[in-house]
């Protein structure tokens, strides 16, 4: 359900086409709720048929037609409905914390390089949430800007408020991640420097 939420945030901002919904899924909701396009597309039609959406064929090109999907009064319904509710936590499924339980198993090189690896990747996460937070703040983000486009400037700075923050709380989490690898660096060293 959480990408048909996505995809329904996507769509509450201006109809889009399914290609439009993936590339701008990339550059805004991506960042918090990854998809590929082989479960984007298969969900926008299965909204169809919920009738979440209404889709509309398009010129496209000088011979062609693409479908363009807007939201429904019941697709908005859903989407507030499913921001009304009180959260649903899922039981964990976590393969690095799985892999780091067992680095007894591994070698100690490879257990540093996973530490290691876990730091990069968040760091490079923080930097790419960064650039979000910084093209909402500045309102160059384009869906950002389609989305505030017509409100008032006590409304825009709402909407981009909870954008914001939600990014914020993401770095922090991967700051957490960051801290709990170089504390894993520091146990294979010493585990290392014992045996």
């Amino acid at each position: 359900m959480s990408l048909r939420n996505a995809l329904l945030a996507m769509l509450t901002s201006q109809p889009m086409t399914g290609y439009d919904v993936y590339k701008n899924f990339q550059t805004s909701v991506g960042y918090v709720w990854h998809a590929p396009d082989s479960q984007i597309y298969p969900e926008l039609r299965r909204m169809e048929q919920d009738g979440l959406i209404r889709g509309e064929t398009v010129p496209w090109g000088k011979r062609g037609t693409k479908k363009r999907y807007s939201i429904t009064e019941a697709g908005v319904e859903s989407f507030q409905a499913w921001l009304n509710a009180p959260p649903e936590y899922q039981r964990e499924r976590d393969p690095v914390r799985l892999r780091a339980a067992y680095l007894e198993w591994a070698k100690p090189d490879a257990s540093a390089e996973f530490f290691r690896a876990h730091t990069a990747y968040h760091a490079g996460r923080i930097e790419d949430w960064e650039e979000m937070i910084a093209a909402l703040r500045d309102q160059s983000n384009p869906t950002l800007a389609k989305r505030i486009e017509g409100k008032s400037a006590e409304e825009a700075r709402r909407i981009t408020a909870y954008k914001v923050f939600a990014y914020e709380g993401m770095i922090a989490r991967a700051r957490a991640e960051i801290a709990w690898a170089e504390k894993g660096l520091e146990l294979v060293e010493e585990l290392e420097r014992r045996v």
